[in-house]
């Protein structure tokens, strides 16, 4: 690593420490030609995942997106926002995880609607409406069929 006063490129690393919840790590570094420390971060470093829309088109992943779509699965219901932020966390997690570089929203929705379905029965309904555009009641009805099915098989 480049020391920040002199530019001379060696130094050694005298402590280290997680940083950012364990999403980082924090070096203090000495520099071998002029002896001043520094600090440095190291991260890892995110690659872009790319959402492939229902038209084709590509665009980055908005993880600001999935969690207003979340909020607004579980408004007016008990759920602290923790709770649904940490929710968002492991859907994203989940998705960069895949290793894939572009992923389609239908693959996302569905990932969505897999992790609502165990947090939340009635945010779940809620995302399931919009994202498979119910058109009228019986629509609404089969859902809560193949929920409660579902729920008396475990």
């Amino acid at each position: 690593m480049r020391c920040p006063f002199c530019k001379e490129e060696d130094s050694r690393v005298i402590d280290s420490r997680s940083a950012d919840d364990g999403n980082s790590i924090r070096r203090r570094r000495e520099c071998s030609k002029c002896g001043r420390r520094f600090t440095t971060y190291e991260v890892v470093e995110k690659t872009p995942l790319m959402v492939i829309k229902h038209d084709g088109r590509r665009v980055q992943f908005d993880r600001d997106k999935l969690l207003k779509g979340l909020i607004r699965s579980c408004d007016k219901r008990d759920i602290p926002t923790d709770r649904i932020v940490a929710l968002a966390d492991e859907i994203e997690r989940e998705l960069r995880n895949t290793m894939e570089r572009e992923i389609t929203t239908k693959s996302i929705g569905e990932l969505v609607m897999e992790k609502l379905k165990n947090f939340d029965e009635v945010a779940y309904i809620r995302f399931a409406s919009v994202y498979r555009k119910f058109a009228d009641i019986s629509m609404f009805k089969e859902e809560l069929e193949e929920l409660l099915r579902e729920k008396r098989e475990k």
